[in-house]
């Protein structure tokens, strides 16, 4: 077999050909799901959300505009490998400082070109999100490793995402007052510099207890995106339970799902999962429909929602709860992107709605009002103070 073929092979023995592309390794295994964005691959690529996982572009022509620094999303990659159509042979953007190709070899991710991604989105579709192996491997080693990947159930991919330490990331107006404590489950690059658009923002780590944040004397607390099953991180369940009614919250993605498994709600696995930056929500405060950018297979349960929460947006696709309220413990949280990076910016005004919350705190002393999902001002390249 010519060195730069290869194959992918799923755990139900589907296979397909193709040319390996990136950093060449014999064997990568992940679960295997797809992404419907039309750009933002590099975005997408360095989301540390896709931890455990290969990522099928469901567009067909990758790689034509090329990737910058600018746009790098973490430190790192921790996504498994990259299935394509076709990867660009040449990039053209007054933005572009090298292919993608050179940069899946220099962050170690591997990759294959040339596979019917419409017929392998299809089968994701129909049988759900699969473990599968790519590589240079023969046919009966990859099925093998297939089969032996344990995707993303039951395993606490948080740990291996979240920052090693804590840092920090100035306010836009260096005169703010606000301080916010994130918690990193997986947060990416671009969440943090929407956050510091409202104030100066502490990064932690996912394991940080309740005690040390409040001990940070915050005015809110923001829970990030992450990977994986939210029932593998208790600890950051505990966290928010200790966190709850003390201040304002604001959860997005897996930030959202421990939110809702901290009131005592349940979390399930959705079939494929949502991967995209096209996906309809209706807010349903206002009943108007907000595109949005989402990552994630789990879901909140909006059926075991407690008495004293309120789902507050829904996913028009398949009627998954895509965001929560808890007016006596001043949280709130959606399953979507609103820093959108990549995709669209419609939901960006939950960050307002969170300064609000924390203003609102600060000013009166006692519990702030939870948003009512009217948008708020954003502010015109400074955060209000």
């Amino acid at each position: 077999m010519n060195p730069t073929e290869g194959q992918l092979v799923l755990a139900d023995g589907s296979t397909f050909e193709g040319d390996l592309i990136g950093a060449h390794v014999p064997i990568s295994t992940g679960e295997v799901v797809f992404n419907t964005c039309l750009t933002g691959y590099q975005e997408v690529i360095t989301d540390p959300s896709y931890a455990g996982q290969i990522i099928t572009f469901t567009y067909p022509h990758i790689g034509n505009y090329g990737i910058n620094a600018a746009d790098f999303e973490s430190v790192g990659t921790f996504c498994r490998g990259v299935v394509v159509r076709d990867l660009a042979r040449r990039h053209s953007n007054f933005r572009a400082q090298a292919d993608l190709g050179s940069m899946l070899f220099q962050q170690g991710v591997p990759g294959i070109a040339g596979i019917d991604t419409r017929r392998l989105t299809r089968l994701i579709r129909d049988t759900g999100a699969i473990p599968g192996a790519f590589g240079s491997a023969s046919h009966d080693e990859l099925f093998a490793a297939a089969q032996a990947e344990p995707g993303t159930d039951g395993i606490d991919l948080v740990r291996r995402v979240t920052t090693p330490v804590g840092y920090s990331v100035p306010a836009v107006d260096p005169d703010s007052r606000r301080r916010i404590v994130a918690v990193d489950f997986g947060m990416k690059r671009n969440i943090a510099l929407s956050l510091a658009k409202y104030g100066h923002v502490d990064v932690v780590r996912a394991d940080t207890s309740a005690a040390d944040i409040l001990a940070m004397d915050p005015a809110g607390v923001f829970l990030s995106n992450g990977p994986g099953d939210p029932v593998m991180s208790p600890y950051a369940v505990e966290t928010i339970e200790g966190l709850l009614g003390e201040l304002p919250i604001f959860g997005i993605c897996l930030g959202h799902q421990l939110l809702g498994r901290a009131i005592g709600a349940d979390t399930v696995k959705l079939p494929f999962g949502h991967h995209g930056a096209n996906h309809p929500v209706k807010n349903l405060d206002t009943d108007k429909i907000e595109i949005t950018s989402q990552n994630h297979n789990f879901a909140v349960d909006a059926g075991s929602l407690p008495a004293d929460a309120e789902m507050t947006h829904v996913n028009l696709n398949d009627g998954v709860c895509e965001g929560l309220k808890v007016a006596s413990e001043q949280a709130f949280s959606v399953q979507h992107h609103p820093e959108a990076n990549p995709g669209p910016h419609d939901a960006n005004y939950l960050f307002g709605q969170f300064a609000e919350m924390m203003d609102h705190a600060a000013s009166n002393g006692k519990p702030a009002p939870v948003p009512n999902g009217k948008p708020a001002p954003v502010p015109n390249g400074k955060a209000a103070r």
